[in-house]
Formats: C-alpha cells, structure tokens, sequence
C-alpha cells in the first residue's frame, strides 16, 4: 500500500501508518499540484487536512486511489462527488475535535459578553477603561443551537452548567435525544426570535449557504449575540454587517469566514467582532487525536475492509460493520459469480437477506457490494461499494431488496438474482465460521463450495460417468481439482469444481472447459473467476 499524507500530521498518526509491514508513507506538506498528481499516480489512499483542494481533476490523476481522508470535521475541500463517481470512500474524522470546538464556542461567547478582547486591547495600550467594559452574565439568558450534532450537544451541555436556557433546531435530531441533555428542540424561525445567543455548528451544504441572511436575521431577537465556529458560508458576512449596524446583532464573535484568510476584512475589524482565524479545533489534545483517528480509519480500511467515519457511504457502528464485513465479502463474491454465468443484458439485481440476516443493522451496504461485484467485470472503470448502486442506476438496472424472517437450511442466507434478457441467474450463499464464504445454491440446487479462486461450474444430466470423465479431461490439461462439489435435482445435477489455475499455463483450463462441453451429459459448462 502506498498512503500519501500531503498535510502536516501528528507523528503518531505516521507512525501508526509504518507500522503496517510493506507501506509506504509519503508525507509531505507544501507540494504542488504537479508534484502531488505525480505522486497519486500509484496511491492507494490520501491524507489531507483542509490546505489541499482534493477536486476531479486529482481524483482522475489517480486511478489506484481507494480512500481519501480528511483530517477534520468537514470534507468541504474534497469533491465528494467526483470520489464516489470513481468509487474512491471518502471519510474524515467528525467526534475527535468536539470538545476542543466547543469549548472555544463558549470562550467566545463569554468574549462577547464581556468585551474581553477589548478590555485587554485597552490594557495593552496602558488605558484603564473600566467604565465602558460592562458585561452580562450567561445566567438566565437563552442560548439557540443550530445543530444538534457531537458539537452541538457538547456546547448545550456546557451552557447548562453556565445557568442557560438552551433551545436548538436540528430537524434530523429526535426529540428525545435532545430532552436527555435538557435540550428543547424549536423551528429555526422560533429559535432565533427566542434566543439571546446563537452558536452555529451546522455543515456546509447549498441549503444551508446564507442560511443567516437579511431576512433571518430581521427574524432574530434585537440584540442577539451570534457566534460561528462552523462555516464561514452559513452567515452572508454584508447582511451580517447590516445587522450589527442597526443593533439586531450586538456582537458576533467568527471564527470562520467565508473565504479564509478573507479578502474582504472589514466585518473582522467591527469593534462589535471578536474574530479568531479558524481555530476552534486547533488545540494539542484534538490535533492529536484528529490524527490518530483518520490514520486509524485509512489503516483499518487497507488492512481489513473496514468502513468507518464515511461521508459518501452508510454510517455504521464499529460493531455492525464488524459483523456484517465477512458478509461484505460474500455478496461482492456472489455478484461476481452470477454476472460471469453467460452474457446477456442485465436489467435488474434481486438481493434478498434470510434469517438472521434479514434483521441484521445495516445489511442494505450488502446490495451495493452485490451490485459492484456484478457491475465490476463488466465496466472499464472502477467500480466499488462506494459508487455500485450510483452506476447501476446510471444503466438503468434496477436494484430490488427483499427479506425474509424464513432461516431456510441455515441461519442466515444471501440470494442473488440476476435478471437478463436471457433469463435468470440465481445463486445463493452463506457464511462460515470464521467468516469464510460458501456458494450454497446455483439455480435453485443445493451446493457446498468455496466461494473463490478459480470455478468451472458444470450443468448436467445426473447420470453415471459424468464426473470421472470431467475429472479426466481436466487432469489431461494439467488442472488440479482442489475441491468437487455436486448438487442434484431431479434428473439434472451441478457441479462445482475449484481448480488450481496455473499462471504459466492460462489457456490449459480454457480448453479443458471446452473440451467438457462436448461431453454428451453436459448441458452448460463456465468459469468463474474471484
């Protein structure tokens, strides 16, 4: 593996990386663009913080690249949609710099409720200006949260232990998530015509760009204080500029802006302004531990096909994913299978979860790892769980998820189906202790065999001979049968041969398979390669 970390990290989080035995770390702040699209030319991850624009462009300089990391909150730097059209994850690191930012969400809310920074400017120019420093006290005022999330209810919290009333809006938060932390959830237009503060802790997205304009902030309690340790893009700085001119807004402290470092610094120098140059997360504990956990996240994803902290993939919990990763394998496996079972046109992928599995947290990733494991072979771009489903629809196949409580022979089974213009293909699977993937059914008939390597799989009338005089034709092509499983239906049976492929030798199994065609017994006979 090759990670290259263009932005400073903590030499923990490198040395986290090196330790893996055979990758390569190539970390290194300042470079070019040149310089870097070079060097993603055979990357398999990429490490950034928020200096470098991870945008389409780099993306296509790196055809290997299989994860980009923000080390951060935000991915606002990373074109989250050119990565998941390429199948590359994009993660970053949400909780590990919350309390860091919210406590500097609180110091600057107690910076403007008493004018420390320009008492402490007055001092510094030898002025005793004690009369025009009266403040107000946090006590027994309202504070609004917009956006409830790790940051959110970790500045509530704090705001509690200072006397507020805290109120918030955050339509994706329940009820009752909000009311364990004393939190009582309002509309945004309630929230501000209630609140005496405002703290924004909201992510960047088009519908929340200027959320705070002239004609929120005409919405807004008269002499709201506003603090922003979020997005610079949430706050339209003029109609900010506006507000704080007719007294709607008495302060507002900024710790971000909408171009950084701004253009423009007249907001920043409002004696009504505490700015700070974006630096809620920049203390030692959350730099530290920021570092640690996207290192973390890329190494688990390398070494172990983990998916964790995933902005353009679902969210899971460690133990979910845990769980349900063996499971990842089989179906990517199973859709592999089926799509090398003959060509025609595919028009749509049936996934349907048995048992134990079918009440399983999460298990809708498993339809998008069937639906890569049949688009894979087929497409000359990359293809992967990140963007399965997105190329699927692209073609106009449809992905249909079914669920059954019935365990069937096993406590927890995966059915394939895919539907062509040709007709169904139909294979099923299940896992094995520990964790390894068995191919159970071909069209309705019952097998058992590994699932992966090197297939032949037969279709044939169930009569005697038929299996002597395959194992016969292989052996007089030099293919070793690793493992021979027959399955019988009727008059009809299925074989499912795994063989050695010799590398030095491709076209030995080729015609050995075609000769097995012309055995009078055999209806079909095709290989599948995982």
């Amino acid at each position: 593996m090759k990670i290259v970390v263009t932005d400073d990290l903590p030499s923990s989080a490198l040395a986290l990386l090196r330790a893996e035995s055979g990758w390569i770390v190539d970390a290194r702040a300042g470079r070019t663009v040149d310089e870097l699209t070079a060097e993603l030319a055979d990357a398999d991850a990429l490490l950034v913080r928020s200096a470098t624009k991870v945008d389409a462009a780099l993306l296509a300089a790196a055809p290997r690249l299989r994860i980009v990391a923000r080390a951060g909150t935000g991915v606002d730097n990373v074109d989250v949609a050119a990565a998941t059209a390429r199948g590359v994850l994009v993660v970053n690191a949400p909780g590990a710099n919350s309390i860091s930012v919210a406590e500097h969400a609180l110091a600057l809310m107690l910076a403007v409720a008493r004018s420390v920074p320009a008492a402490d400017r007055a001092m510094k120019d030898g002025r005793w200006d004690k009369r025009l420093f009266v403040g107000t006290e946090l006590r027994g005022k309202t504070l609004g949260v917009a956006g409830l999330g790790r940051i959110g209810q970790e500045v509530a919290q704090r705001a509690r232990a200072f006397g507020m009333r805290v109120v918030a809006h955050d339509p994706f938060i329940a009820a009752d998530v909000a009311a364990s932390i004393g939190v009582e959830l309002l509309s945004l237009d309630e929230m501000c015509a209630s609140s005496d503060y405002l703290t924004l802790h909201l992510p960047s997205t088009p519908e929340t760009r200027h959320l705070f304009d002239d004609e929120r902030f005409a919405r807004c309690k008269t002499g709201v204080r506003l603090v922003n340790t979020a997005r610079g893009d949430l706050i339209d700085q003029e109609a900010l500029g506006r507000a704080i001119e007719t007294g709607i807004v008495a302060a507002a402290a900024l710790d971000v802006f909408e171009t950084e470092p701004p253009t423009d610094w007249s907001l920043a120098k409002l004696p009504q302004v505490v700015a700070t140059p974006h630096i809620a997360a920049s203390t030692e504990e959350a730099q530290e531990l920021v570092g640690l956990e996207t290192a973390a996240t890329v190494r688990d994803f390398l070494r172990d096909g983990l998916v964790r902290n995933a902005v353009n993939f679902p969210s899971l919990s460690p133990d979910a994913l845990h769980k349900l990763q063996p499971w990842i394998r089989l179906a990517d496996r199973l859709g592999a299978f089926v799509a090398q079972m003959g060509a025609a046109r595919i028009e749509a992928i049936g996934v349907r979860y048995y048992g134990a599995l079918a009440e399983t947290a999460g298990a809708q990733v498993l339809a998008a790892s069937v639906a890569a494991g049949v688009l894979r072979p087929i497409l000359s771009g990359g293809v992967s769980i990140v963007n399965a489903a997105a190329a699927a629809r692209d073609r106009g196949i449809e992905i249909v998820e079914s669920r059954s409580s019935r365990p069937r022979h096993f406590t927890s089974l995966l059915s394939v189906k895919l539907h062509t213009s040709a007709g169904d293909r139909w294979v099923e699977g299940t896992v094995f202790e520990p964790g390894a993937p068995r191919l159970v059914s071909v069209r309705g008939v019952d097998v058992d065999a590994p699932l992966g390597g090197t297939m032949l799989i037969l279709a044939n009338d169930d009569r005697p001979g038929v299996i002597g005089e395959v194992g016969t034709i292989l052996g007089r092509h030099g293919v070793n049968i690793a493992n021979f499983a027959l399955g019988r239906s009727q008059a009809s049976a299925v074989g499912v041969v795994n063989v050695d492929e010799d590398a030095s030798r491709p076209a030995a199994l080729n015609a050995g398979v075609e000769e097995i065609r012309r055995v009078a017994a055999v209806r079909e006979a095709w290989i599948v390669r995982l």
